[in-house]
């Protein structure tokens, strides 16, 4: 009798692309977005996935908002382990190392809305609104799977997941350097010393307002100065200012509902670099949902101030007077982007797609926006 172990039939899967015309798609990733590809190569690579569950609707909010601990026996630290996949957020990055999330680095959209939630108590609203902003443009449609970063193969080519430059992530990251620079998604020291400066010049030693304003109007300039490809339109001009607000919101232990506790300095480093929740580590007190981002978002561009635009050249920012860095805006022009990288989708793609979009609209709750179909309704 033949048999075949699972080991010899995952490697025979895996090249079903060679013997369809397309070896450069061998062994593709189920994670990986689909933009770029042919609805041939689409269709070749399709073939190796072991689930097209396609579009899923929103998971429910959390019943239980309140603080508590999150760093307990059930979400121990772990080192990520090779082949582990983090990223540009140390949020999410530490999620995994819990086990919130899947510590692989892989998860759904609904996975990852209820883990920030669980994790951070960051609200549903904003956990939804942001995840599908970065799902649409990065994630894969048929498998409904997206990684958190980016993830080396064995023949050192990097799979790009949330770091794919210009999608969803951007220019002028707290910890990660530019894209241009070479790595958009490693902890860079020299930027957290930058935040160390900020916090002991205007701080007293602790991440403040002012002090997160001060390192986010410095990594802005260092960038307008060095980077010929600096872009800060909507929604980079969003996710940067509200980025900003996280360290705060986020990375203090029991903070209050209105975010007055200032962070350490050690805390910081323990998510942005390692990856951990410190010891004894308790969530916000209440969800940070719309408009407590909105609130904070407004004290820091008001000490920041600068407005959507791009560079035309090292050191020559242009404003962009037709950029309105709302929302609204951003959910348009993400769903603008979406259409821009799949011209020609397959039928089934093309579902997906509609479907996800849908949600992102539902996600944004707001009726006034101009709802876009680029694929049909």
């Amino acid at each position: 009798m033949f048999r075949m172990n699972l080991q010899h039939l995952a490697i025979i899967v895996g090249l079903v692309p060679y013997t369809l015309g397309f070896p450069h798609l061998a062994n593709f990733p189920e994670y990986r977005s689909l933009a770029g590809l042919s609805p041939e190569e689409v269709y070749a690579v399709a073939r190796t996935f072991g689930s097209m569950p396609g579009a899923q609707p929103l998971p429910h909010a959390i019943k239980d908002t309140s603080a508590k601990l999150v760093y307990d026996s059930a979400h121990p630290y772990e080192p990520d382990q090779p082949g582990d996949i983090r990223g540009p957020c140390p949020g999410l990055n530490t999620l995994a190392s819990h086990g919130y999330l899947n510590r692989n680095g892989v998860a759904t959209p609904a996975e990852i809305i209820t883990a920030v939630q669980e994790g951070f108590n960051m609200g549903w609203n904003l956990a939804s609104f942001v995840t599908y902003g970065a799902f649409v443009v990065d994630g894969n449609h048929l498998t409904n799977l997206m990684s958190i970063g980016a993830n080396t193969t064995e023949d050192s080519q990097l799979i790009p997941g949330l770091n794919i430059h210009g999608n969803f992530e951007g220019d002028a990251s707290t910890t990660r350097g530019d894209y241009y620079f070479g790595n958009n998604y490693s902890f860079n020291e020299t930027l957290f010393d930058q935040l160390v400066y900020a916090a002991n010049l205007v701080g007293g030693g602790m991440i403040t307002v002012e002090s997160a304003s001060l390192q986010k109007y410095l990594r802005i300039n260092d960038s307008i100065a060095r980077n010929p490809t600096f872009s800060f339109d909507t929604p980079r001009y969003l996710t940067a200012y509200a980025e900003t607000t996280f360290p705060l919101a986020f990375f203090v232990s029991n903070q209050t509902a209105n975010t007055t506790i200032n962070a350490t300095l050690s805390d910081a480093r323990s998510f942005f670099e390692l990856h951990q929740y410190p010891e004894g580590f308790y969530r916000r007190q209440a969800p940070y949902n719309f408009p407590q981002v909105t609130t904070m978002f407004n004290k820091i561009f008001a000490l920041v101030g600068v407005e959507p635009g791009r560079n035309e050249g090292v050191g020559n920012f242009v404003v962009n007077p037709a950029d309105p860095g709302n929302t609204c805006y951003g959910y348009q022009r993400q769903v603008n982007l979406t259409a821009e990288l799949y011209p020609n989708p397959t039928s089934e793609l093309e579902t997906a797609i509609k479907a996800n979009l849908v949600t992102f609209y539902k996600t944004l709750d707001n009726s006034s926006c101009e709802q876009l179909f680029p694929f049909g309704q």
